[in-house]
């Protein structure tokens, strides 16, 4: 995204899994990158690339015109927005901030009623695809908020994802990004006993994956996480902590709305057992360790 030329000031906040190859692609594609993060060393990689390191959250509102984030859970998001030293109060008018943190669908309507009040322009953006759709900059991501300012950064949007929708409203973005992790809630599960059941017969499992994949009972965890439990590889991609925290959302919202979801409830009980078990930084995919003999 270009103006007059000139490439543009974005700045990101959240320097992990996800953020640091995301923002790789908006350095990478010539844009003056502007970055923090709790821990700095995460960011020397970017910053070796060319990006300029902000000591502060209040540095990089006043550097950036554009602002993305993708922290950790809500509470920090919040703080991160709203707080005195956060970007609503020190982003200049008429920066555009994007929230790409799973997060609530109340705290992103709150942020973005707070950027009005100072001719700020929020939206909440929240992306799914994982380490692999990072890496490749083929993420899928949710937008909500006014769509003016959605179409204004659609470019900005494009180094990153390759599936990118207009949700409607502020919020919406986050609910449809619960929505996403209902569903893959089911896959999981469905994923992790099947490769269960096939062990237990002692099938070849990478045979089962290939077969089973082209059929009717493909998934994308199934391609893309099967293989990784066969291998032993159980880092994270998504930490199952987060797919905690994102659960727990969807299951309140469910509530508010007077919905059973009994699939959602299980999904989640099981994952809380692995995280009993000090599995919580491991990769969605450790859920199948619960299943071993």
């Amino acid at each position: 995204m270009e103006n007059g030329g000139i490439k543009m000031k974005i700045g990101f906040i959240g320097i992990g899994v996800m953020g640091q190859a995301m923002a790789t692609h908006l350095l990478k594609a010539g844009n003056q990158l502007y970055v923090h993060n709790r821990t700095k060393s995460k960011a020397d990689q970017l910053v070796q690339l060319g990006a300029v390191w902000c000591e502060d959250i209040k540095t990089i509102a006043q550097s950036a015109d554009l602002i993305f984030t993708i922290i950790g859970v809500p509470a920090d998001v919040k703080n991160v927005y709203l707080s005195e030293e956060g970007l609503i109060n020190h982003a200049k008018t008429n920066t555009i901030l994007v929230d790409m943190t799973t997060s609530t669908p109340q705290l992103a309507k709150e942020i973005y009623a707070a950027g009005q009040i100072k001719g700020i322009q929020c939206l909440d953006a929240p992306v799914t695809g994982g380490d692999i759709g990072a890496k490749n900059g083929t993420l899928t991501i949710m937008v909500g908020g006014e769509e003016g300012t959605y179409k204004q950064i659609l470019p900005i949007l494009q180094l990153m994802g390759t599936t990118i929708t207009y949700m409607g409203a502020a919020g919406n973005g986050q609910h449809t990004k619960m929505t996403n992790q209902i569903a893959i809630a089911g896959a999981v599960i469905g994923m992790v006993e099947a490769l269960s059941y096939a062990q237990g017969a002692s099938l070849d499992l990478n045979n089962v994956i290939k077969t089973v994949s082209s059929g009717s009972g493909g998934s994308w965890q199934l391609s893309n996480m099967a293989p990784r439990i066969v291998k032993g590889d159980f880092e994270p991609g998504f930490y199952i902590k987060h797919f905690i925290k994102d659960m727990k959302i969807a299951s309140d919202e469910s509530t508010n709305m007077d919905l059973d979801l009994p699939g959602l409830e299980l999904v989640l009980n099981l994952y809380q057992e692995c995280a009993d078990k000090n599995s919580g930084n491991l990769g969605t995919q450790a859920l199948y360790k619960l299943y071993e003999k």
